[in-house]
């Protein structure tokens, strides 16, 4: 690939800074009254290559765009597209619902701010060169104007993005609590009935063991038998709470220093200072 010459014609001093290959990065070149700004098309996260807007300045004012007259409204159209791209941005930022959603206008954001930062530097590069045309003026302040909003709408769509993903997080702390909580009442529910229903199956078998004709009393033993080792396995189910370390109390800084000036008072050799 290489560089398209266009239909104008440079001082050599302005093409020896040109590459074979492209134009380059966004920047301003003045060499004898010509004023060369070298500017980039908004870009798109789909694609990294960068398009070239190439605009000169002629030692008359007179503007052109890639060797075509009329480059004033081609620079003005150029900053229109920054602004337009900033406005479909913010709506969809607004009406953003779901993390993929805020993830796809920051996919967007990220290269679109960064390229209308250096744009911004290079058209106040080209109005400190050429302090007479107003033309860069109005395009510098416009520039900066979009250059700050991309910045704060990234800032917010990066603090959006993070306070959703916390939430989401917390949600699903909270779902796991819920969720340990009913663990851990099953655990106890079972640690309880499973020992007595234990007795209680084998004791239901079709068999014979001797206690059929037993007294009452017997009956009750085993129930309290089955429900003194559930509670013993509940206790082996649920594990103790952690123990409670108090924590030491603070050092008063004001009591320490009266502490402090007290026993230099008492001693014998601090008596006669003054």
């Amino acid at each position: 690939m290489t560089r398209p010459d266009f239909n104008w014609k440079l001082p050599r001093e302005i093409s020896d800074r040109l590459g074979t290959h492209s134009y380059g990065a966004q920047r301003a070149m003045l060499e004898q009254d010509h004023l060369l700004v070298v500017t980039h098309e908004p870009p798109s996260s789909e694609s990294n290559a960068r398009q070239h807007s190439i605009f000169l300045r002629r030692p008359g004012g007179n503007w052109q765009h890639n060797g075509v007259e009329q480059g004033e409204r081609a620079f003005a159209h150029l900053i229109d597209q920054y602004e337009s791209r900033l406005t479909s941005l913010e709506a969809r930022y607004s009406n953003s619902q779901s993390a993929d959603d805020m993830f796809e206008v920051m996919d967007e954001l990220l290269p679109l701010a960064r390229a209308a930062t250096n744009l911004k530097d290079t058209v106040q590069s080209a109005r400190d060169m050429v302090k007479e045309d107003k033309l860069l003026i109005d395009l510098r302040d416009r520039a900066v104007d979009i250059s700050r909003g991309l910045e704060l709408l990234l800032a917010n769509a990066r603090i959006a993005l993070d306070y959703r993903l916390a939430r989401h997080a917390e949600e699903q702390t909270r779902a796991a609590q819920i969720t340990h909580s009913a663990q851990t009442k099953l655990n106890v529910i079972a640690a309880l009935t499973f020992p007595l229903m234990t007795v209680a199956a084998v004791f239901g078998m079709n068999l014979s063991s001797g206690l059929e004709n037993g007294p009452a009393w017997w009956f009750w033993a085993v129930f309290a038998g089955g429900i003194l080792f559930g509670l013993f396995a509940r206790g082996r189910v649920i594990p103790p709470p952690p123990a409670h370390t108090p924590a030491k109390p603070a050092r008063n800084p004001a009591k320490a220093k009266r502490t402090g000036s007290a026993l230099n008072q008492k001693q014998p050799g601090n008596a006669g200072r003054k």
